[in-house]
């Protein structure tokens, strides 16, 4: 099996951040901004099925999902899944933005980027709950390393 854990393309997160909101202006309307969120929620490396159960599931989420990390020379590489492709394209960006950083740098990203993006307004109240609940597993493991 691939590694699981997500590997950045870019270099920071604001990169990472700058990426995503460049790809999204790419569309013109949220239904072809949906399709891009479950394309990336394909590409996502497969998530063991051993990590799917209670130990690795955030609390908070209406589908099921589920989060598990590495530490590796001082960085923090995060891996996730979820039971919906939407929500698992949303773990993709989360994963993009947050996995392969230190722990400072995870904990400077200001989860604002979410609304910045439209991701927020786009979002159902049950989906945009389940993004805060993700992003709050990552702080909360981030501050172990702190």
């Amino acid at each position: 099996m691939s590694d699981p854990f997500i590997v950045p393309e870019e270099e920071s997160a604001a990169e990472a951040i700058e990426a995503i909101r460049e790809e999204l202006e790419l569309f013109d309307d949220w239904m072809q901004r949906y399709r891009y969120l479950i394309n990336l929620g394909e590409k996502l490396p497969d998530f063991p099925s051993e990590w799917q159960n209670d130990q690795f599931r955030v609390v908070g989420c209406q589908s099921q999902v589920w989060l598990n990390f590495r530490e590796q020379e001082g960085k923090l590489f995060f891996a996730g899944s979820s039971d919906a492709v939407i929500v698992k394209g949303l773990i993709a960006l989360l994963l993009r933005i947050y996995s392969g950083r230190d722990a400072v740098e995870i904990s400077q990203i200001d989860p604002i980027f979410i609304t910045d993006l439209g991701l927020a307004g786009a979002l159902s109240a049950n989906r945009s709950n389940g993004v805060a609940s993700m992003v709050k597993a990552i702080q909360t493991i981030t501050q172990r390393y702190l």
